[in-house]
């Protein structure tokens, strides 16, 4: 489902990542696999290379999945509470 968010935040973390390649003090390769990882349902080449990172850490990508699908999740279970709150 494209999400011109999603999109945003998936190409910021890919900037960053490339800016982290070149700057010590930021990690540049964690940021483009969460890069990769946000626009991996948008584009059909971060999916590939999602797929190249998910056969070299599958235990890592396999707990990102998991911590995403708990944050969304939960902030589902706030916005529900939030409009029961509000009327």
């Amino acid at each position: 489902m494209p999400s011109w968010q999603r999109k945003v935040a998936g190409l910021g973390l890919l900037v960053l990542g490339v800016a982290g390649l070149v700057l010590p003090i930021l990690q540049g390769v964690l940021f483009l696999a969460l890069g990769l990882f946000v626009l991996r349902d948008q584009y059909p080449w971060a999916r590939r290379h999602m797929g190249k990172l998910e056969a070299r850490w599958p235990k890592q990508v396999a707990q990102v999945a998991a911590m995403e699908g708990r944050i969304i999740g939960w902030g589902q279970r706030q916005g529900a509470r939030l409009r029961r709150l509000l009327p």
